[in-house]
């Protein structure tokens, strides 16, 4: 286990839970939605194919090798279609600035996120850096250059 420091940002509403895992075997902490005060009793709708930053509330401190993935959560896009166009979102170690979260709604209906809400959820992964250099030729494989699609279908 790793410890993440986290701050509230000068608007947050303290009153809403810091990231937490939902059971003992949950890999992904939820994450909540901290809204600005003018959008806590209304919250933010998304109509279809719209695009919203919705703040946390949170500025985090990671520690160096590591990072945190923002991911949807798997109930807001099958009831609703709400994802994250850039899933998954990486935070960096080096960030401190505000924690942002972008949700898209790919449903049909207009979604209205709630001050509160539950809206993604936050992985601590280790990180691999490389070096990158350039190479005369690259080793054969069995699959070579076969791109989309081509391992077949089944």
């Amino acid at each position: 286990m790793i410890e993440i420091a986290t701050a509230w940002t000068e608007d947050a509403d303290r009153t809403i839970p810091l990231p937490a895992y939902a059971t003992a075997g949950a890999a992904g902490a939820d994450l909540r939605a901290n809204l600005p005060p003018a959008s806590r009793d209304t919250g933010i709708t998304l109509d279809p194919g719209e695009r919203a930053l919705i703040p946390t509330g949170l500025r985090l401190a990671i520690p160096e090798g590591y990072e945190v993935q923002i991911r949807p959560r798997s109930g807001l896009a099958l009831r609703h279609g709400i994802t994250l166009p850039n899933s998954p979102g990486t935070i960096d170690s080096d960030y401190r600035g505000p924690l942002g979260v972008i949700l898209m709604n790919q449903g049909s209906h207009s979604f209205t996120i709630d001050h509160g809400a539950r809206i993604a959820q936050m992985v601590a992964a280790p990180v691999l850096t490389a070096a990158y250099r350039i190479a005369d030729n690259l080793d054969d494989t069995d699959r070579g250059a076969g791109g989309f699609g081509s391992t077949g279908t089944a």
